[in-house]
């Protein structure tokens, strides 16, 4: 049995090497036949799709050569491309390299895990680095789309169903046949996490029990989010929420809310700072998260402080809020304490939640008893730095204006998005521009719905994400360590993202994103002596199957990544254009657009007759 299988394997094989090379011969025939007929011929519906005239940003477009045929040349002349790349083992398939806890164990690092360090990120030095392809789980389908997602995905995309064993009395999430659905429960809210956002409204008094407040309530931080149901009820209200989680015991619970299209990304509040700016969130939620406020002088309220704006809302659902027994009122009694010595005051209190708010202005700090605890930071502590930093117990008091105008001084959501400051309304336009001009690329090749979780690698000010605001969409907006400070623009004007160091994986399952843009990132890490091959392999992990990358970049690197191409299955549909040159460009750039291959055991016989 075995030689015959063997046998009918290489049958296979040979049988595909005789037809590519049949398909070789007659590429070269049509090639010929086409350079020699082709000006009496009319354009076909994908040739036409491609040439869209001259445009006041991408400029005039030309189809470029065929990349099969220049891979082919390139590879005869520089064997050290590769032809493919190694498929990593399929127990890989959910791998996070920064936060793999084997690694930390075969590492032997010495952490410490009652302050949550376990959870924090770990990056593998390079000799530890996995330099292959993820593979998706056995019956990995493409995502149900938006808005349907937000209530069910498939269950072979991520075949964990322990949660919902485990949080069957909370509503979490159920089995039912191949799909895993989201009823919108949760710890704290069963009966629905809208119910529970209204209850949070009529607390704060605002108008109608609508907690965005005519729009002055936009971004909000939920930690410990579990499936993000609240993040996911929250979007119809105009809000926007970076749902929080370790990869913990519940491991999978950013990996649902992500397969399900709701912002969200991995953390812990553990000992280093969130990477976001100070004073992003109006709000900040926490239902039932089972951190322990209350430790090392507070440092990680202290933390919440940082994020929240003046004024801004921290909601806390918890048995401790109401106190019903000697522990409970203990820590109740501690934590009051605590809050109230950083200037904030209890709004409201109902039941098992308490809302707390910051203080508007430097007042109350101004009018405490000298050496009261936790102390104001020195001068010289930037709260706006946030990659890789360590947490300090201590208040970060507001600056000159910011205690003057009592506030932060942003117009109510969507104004705010568009009234930014004079400088930017040139950028804005641009962006607009190169978006439009994008979607049109693509038009003929994206299906309806089937872009929700945006990337954008090097956001700049916000200007890609700001042009996809009328889109059913949402991007995380992703600002390298050496321009964090545009990060804090991007909140200021409605939208979220972190601070990340591209020479390192991000934190994030695999597939978890249907469009990656990279602006000028290749050069960026580049010019740090960090691998652009590295980079490559990274952003197919984040890459749902029939995804997009659209990398816009130096020639010099759009050339080598044009070559990668098929080694990274990348040439499901790929487009080169040269850009016309706007406000923004800088010298010698190109646009590369790819779309990435569904593949794996279950459909690898599916691609190569495609192709065939």
């Amino acid at each position: 049995m075995k030689s015959s299988a063997s046998e009918l394997i290489r049958g296979k094989k040979l049988l595909k090497q005789v037809l590519l090379g049949l398909i070789v011969v007659l590429g070269l025939i049509c090639l010929y036949n086409g350079a020699t007929f082709a000006p009496n011929l009319p354009k076909s519906e994908e040739f036409i799709s491609l040439d869209v005239g001259t445009d006041p940003v991408i400029g005039n477009l030309a189809r470029k050569r065929d990349y099969f045929d220049e891979l082919f040349e390139y590879q005869e002349q520089n064997p050290e491309v590769p032809k493919s790349l190694p498929v990593c083992d399929m127990r890989y398939s959910e791998l996070i390299p920064c936060l793999d806890r084997h690694l930390i164990y075969q590492l032997k690092l010495k952490l410490n895990i009652t302050l949550m360090e376990h959870y924090e990120r770990h990056c593998p030095p390079a000799a530890r680095r996995y330099n292959c392809l993820i593979p998706p789980p056995v019956g990995y389908k493409i995502p149900i789309r938006w808005p349907e997602s937000r209530d069910e995905v498939w269950k072979a995309n991520i075949p964990h169903t322990h949660l919902a064993q485990e949080k069957s009395d909370q509503n979490w999430m159920t089995v039912v046949g191949q799909k895993i659905r989201f009823p919108g429960g949760g710890t704290h809210f069963h009966y629905g996490a809208d119910k529970y956002i209204a209850s949070i409204a009529s607390m704060l008094k605002f108008p109608g029990d609508k907690l965005n407040n005519g729009g002055n309530i936009r971004t909000v931080l939920d930690v410990g989010c579990g499936v993000a149901s609240f993040g996911a009820y929250l979007l119809p209200l105009g809000i926007i929420a970076m749902s929080l989680a370790p990869n913990d015991v519940h491991q999978n619970q950013i990996q649902f809310a992500l397969e399900r299209g709701i912002p969200s990304a991995l953390g812990v509040l553990g000992t280093k700072r969130l990477p976001y700016p100070s004073r992003s969130f109006e709000l900040a939620h926490c239902s039932r998260c089972r951190i322990d406020w209350l430790q090392r002088d507070g440092i990680l309220l202290l933390e919440l402080d940082r994020l929240l704006r003046p004024g801004g809302y921290f909601v806390y659902s918890s048995p401790e809020a109401y106190a019903h027994d000697d522990e409970n009122r203990r820590i109740w009694s501690a934590m009051h304490d605590l809050l109230k010595r950083m200037c904030w005051r209890v709004i409201s209190k109902k039941d098992q939640t308490v809302i707390w708010a910051k203080s508007l202005s430097n007042s109350c700090y101004l009018k405490r008893a000298l050496g009261t605890n936790p102390p104001l930071c020195s001068s010289d502590n930037d709260p706006d730095v946030s990659w890789n930093v360590q947490m300090k117990a201590c208040i970060t008091p507001y600056s000159t204006k910011m205690h003057k105008q009592k506030g932060s001084g942003l117009q109510p959501w969507p104004s705010r998005l568009r009234e930014a400051p004079p400088s930017l309304d040139e950028i804005g336009n641009t962006w607009y521009q190169r978006v439009t001009e994008y979607w049109e690329q693509m038009r003929f090749v994206i299906q309806k719905d089937s872009i929700r979780n945006v990337m954008d690698m090097n956001s700049n000010l916000g200007g890609f994400a700001a042009a996809l605001k009328d889109k059913d969409v949402w991007v995380m907006n992703v600002a390298p360590v050496n321009a964090s400070s545009k990060l804090k623009i991007i909140y200021d004007r409605g939208l979220i993202g972190a601070v990340h160091d591209w020479c390192e994986s991000f934190s994030t399952y695999p597939r978890t994103y249907d469009l990656l843009h990279a602006w000028l990132v290749f050069s960026e890490i580049e010019d740090h002596d960090c691998s652009v091959e590295d980079l490559l392999i990274e952003m197919d992990r984040m890459l749902r199957p029939e995804g997009f990358v659209i990398i816009r970049d130096k020639s010099t690197v759009v050339d080598h990544i044009r070559k990668l191409l098929a080694a990274l299955r990348w040439d499901r549909y790929s487009l080169e254009v040269e850009p016309k040159t706007d406000p923004l460009s800088y010298n010698d750039e190109r646009v590369i657009i790819a779309r990435k291959q569904l593949w794996g055991d279950d459909n690898d016989d599916e691609e190569e007759a495609a192709r065939f």
